[in-house]
């Protein structure tokens, strides 16, 4: 029992909410004919409703009006932290450590039910929640906790060490509602699957304390948190929001073009500045008297994977926020992902590790300098500052080219696949930096590298919107010297959903092995696919990965020993990503500030572009 002092205006308020949220589909419960508090059961009530309606503004009005029944602070930061789906708000940096295994325990352990009962639950499913919801029906205490409670077994969980986390999760389900537990392994599994995005979120909270969404927007982007958003909007505290430093901010994003003359159209500007799109990994750079923190484009902490970087900050004089590309490289060639993918995850890099995979920063932008935020500051005065810095290697700068039409960019653009590098970004000298937003200031050509017929050989039953059908494909090739087939890739885009419904009549009969969440098929079904590059890779027989593939067509046309073969997957690697097509650091980026010229235009500009 949780024991609040509620407004008059507010108990009747939370009346209306429950007696809307009865009318949208959510699952009635015994415990629920009562005033609402801050709880578990509340909060999965809210979540049953907001899944249970396909429509936006819908889901935008349950969800606001339970935000707005909030007395608490700290409770909203919890609840639009849990509705985004995460454990911790993502200022914490905390993560729980707990794998699918031991949450699986905890549910077999409470629910008493087999691995075939549990198995056959989640192929029902395809949601660790509603799975858990389900196994444990009747199987529980039937009670509730408040959302305070529900944090701190969370901490709990983070804090355990190897087996013992488990306990905490354990002790709390065994006590929840079904309901409740339902939305809690939601939570721990940070899948709500309940058709909220974080968008919608944002929009929530704007209509639960009456400010414009594009405010909700913006202190979002500059918190990087959704509860302290929440907080913040409720608190009106929208001019207090900038750029602190070690506190990481979401990075502005690309929208996709497929042509040169689609990037000027959509971005309507005479002029854009081009960069290599870089096969490294996005890298926040933090540095401050001598701190330095380093994040990831999910906004997790990365220091310990590149001390070369941390060690070298100190250099850089001046307290700074860069957002760039960490990339791998070895004898000034620039090495691809599939090498610098051994750095990543590690909380230790031996000396060795750092001798064969060494790594530089390629900083393209300066969002913070010497206590001046710079976000609203347009692009080209933010090179400008960024070059007057005079940073040294491990930190470069990204090259760019200019173009002043779409055939300037097409060169460009040739130029860059030429060099393996699977695109260009375009961008917009005179636009600010919009964290988080995925607008038209920023775009990213890219074009398929080739297509493919291969041959599928082996199916997984679908998630979320696909639960209960087939729809996730691992395919083929043929290997000719040995007269087999060699897998080397997996597809799951670019069929409709009537499409998708079909092939799973098609799999269910093609069936040879079921394994449960996969089945291995017949390779009767030939699929054109469409990829923008190729990566060695250990996990196929091939020796080869095709790097974002989307299917293109189903091929009823095609026999399958008329399909590619893994020669053809060789000779597309050798032609596009071999040793030979290694591009060199300084192709890509600049390591010494030249004289600040204007980048040339036209024919008798040089090749791979002039340093800025």
């Amino acid at each position: 029992m949780v024991d609040m002092a509620v407004e008059p205006v507010h108990a009747q308020e939370h009346a209306l909410i429950f007696d809307h949220l009865l009318q949208v589909g959510a699952p009635a419960h015994a415990t629920y004919d009562r005033p609402p508090y801050p709880d578990m059961l509340d909060f999965a009530r809210t979540g049953a409703a907001v899944g249970g309606t396909s429509a936006t503004l819908e889901k935008t009005r349950v969800l606001a009006a339970y935000f707005r029944s909030l007395d608490n602070d700290d409770d909203l930061r919890r609840a639009a932290v849990f509705m985004a789906g995460r454990p911790f708000g993502q200022s914490k940096r905390r993560t729980l450590g707990l794998g699918w295994a031991a949450l699986s325990k905890v549910v077999g352990a409470i629910s008493g039910r087999d691995d075939g009962e549990l198995q056959g639950l989640f192929r029902k499913h395809s949601d660790l929640g509603d799975w858990a919801g389900e196994a444990l029906e009747g199987r529980t205490e039937n009670g509730d906790v408040p959302l305070e409670e529900v944090e701190k077994t969370l901490e709990g969980i983070r804090t355990a060490r190897g087996g013992a986390k488990a306990a905490p999760l354990e002790e709390l389900l065994r006590r929840l509602h079904p309901e409740a537990a339902r939305f809690v392994v939601k939570v721990v599994s940070g899948e709500m699957r309940i058709g909220l995005s974080e968008g919608l979120v944002e929009a929530a909270i704007a209509e639960a304390f009456g400010r414009p969404v594009t405010q909700v927007k913006r202190v979002h982007l500059i918190t990087g948190d959704i509860g302290e958003t929440a907080v913040k909007v409720k608190n009106g505290q929208l001019q207090t929001s900038t750029v602190t430093l070690f506190q990481p901010i979401r990075f502005m994003l690309a929208s996709p073009v497929e042509t040169a003359a689609e990037a000027f159209g959509r971005m309507g500007a005479e002029k854009v500045w081009t960069e290599e799109k870089y096969d490294g990994v996005r890298c926040q750079l933090h540095h401050a008297d001598g701190r330095v923190e380093l994040f990831s484009r999910d906004l997790k902490e990365t220091t310990s994977a590149f001390p070369e970087l941390t060690e070298n900050a100190s250099r850089l004089g001046h307290a700074v926020l860069f957002d760039g590309e960490v990339l791998a490289h070895r004898d000034g060639k620039v090495l691809r992902f599939f090498e610098l993918q051994h750095r990543l995850g590690r909380k230790q890099v031996t000396t060795e590790l750092r001798r064969d995979v060494p790594v530089v920063l390629v900083i393209f932008d300066l969002l913070y300098l010497d206590g001046r935020s710079l976000l609203d500051e347009p692009l080209e005065e933010r090179r400008r500052l960024l070059e007057g810095l005079g940073v040294e290697h491990p930190f470069l700068l990204a090259r760019l080219e200019e173009a002043t039409s779409p055939a300037d960019l097409d060169r460009i653009f040739a130029d860059t696949r030429e060099r393996g590098h699977e695109g260009l970004m375009v961008k917009d000298p005179a636009s600010p930096y919009t964290p988080g937003r995925r607008g038209l200031a920023w775009l990213k050509l890219k074009r398929p590298l080739a297509t493919l017929d291969v041959v599928v050989t082996a199916v997984e039953w679908g998630h979320g919107k696909r639960k209960g059908v087939l729809s996730d494909y691992t395919f083929a090739v043929k290997d000719t010297a040995t007269g087999r087939l060699v897998n080397v890739g997996k597809a799951y885009t670019g069929l409709t959903d009537a499409e998708i419904a079909e092939m799973t009549k098609l799999f269910l009969s093609l069936t040879v092995d079921d394994r449960g969440w996969a089945r291995m098929v017949k390779p009767e079904v030939v699929l054109e696919v469409a990829f923008d590059s190729i990566q060695h890779s250990n996990r196929h027989a091939s020796g080869y990965a095709l790097r974002f593939p989307r299917i293109v067509r189903i091929r009823d046309d095609k026999p399958v020993d008329e399909i590619d073969t893994l020669q053809r997957v060789t000779e597309l690697y050798e032609r596009y990503f071999g040793a030979q097509t290694e591009a060199s650091l300084s192709e890509v980026a600049e390591a010494i500030i030249p004289t600040r010229p204007r980048p040339r235009r036209g024919p008798g500009r040089p090749p791979h572009g002039v340093g800025r």
